[in-house]
């Protein structure tokens, strides 16, 4: 059992390097006139976003970690998605609401719904709490730029 553990860390920290590798070297476009600001194409944003003009190495990871695993329910850069889930970029979601570790244990365990009506957070299997801290740095620069401290 612990080999399979193994081998599958190995492979999970193989893709993550090269998904990192791939994401410096490719440059990144955007769809929006101002290469600043950033929300959903198809209206289901519920916030529209300023982004940083550039990501520290960590929350350059965190992103494409978010985009595997968060963006299916919260959207582009975390901006949420109506009748989905809500945005992570939200006061709600400020660092002295909700810390860091309350990030940790929703991808561990779920979350009961609380401040919004999309229903429980299921646990998000297969990340690792640096996993977690990475897509936590993304986050909370999204969420500096904006003005939630």
């Amino acid at each position: 059992m612990s080999n399979i553990l193994d081998k599958k860390t190995l492979i999970l920290t193989g893709v993550i390097a090269v998904m990192v590798a791939v994401y410096l070297l490719i440059p990144v476009k955007s769809n929006s006139k101002d290469n600043n600001a950033a929300s959903a194409n198809d209206n289901t944003a519920f916030v529209s976003i300023e982004l940083p003009n550039e990501l520290s190495k960590v929350a350059q990871i965190g992103k494409l970690a978010f985009q595997s695993n968060c963006l299916t329910c919260h959207g582009e850069n975390a901006v949420g998605q109506l009748g989905v889930a809500p945005p992570l970029i939200h006061k709600i979601y400020e660092p002295s609401h909700h810390s860091d570790e309350s990030f940790q244990r929703a991808v561990a365990v779920g979350v009961r719904a609380h401040h919004w009506k999309f229903g429980n957070m299921p646990a998000i299997e297969g990340l690792t709490r640096g996993d977690v801290k990475a897509i936590i740095a993304y986050v909370r620069e999204l969420q500096e730029v904006n003005g939630i401290f």
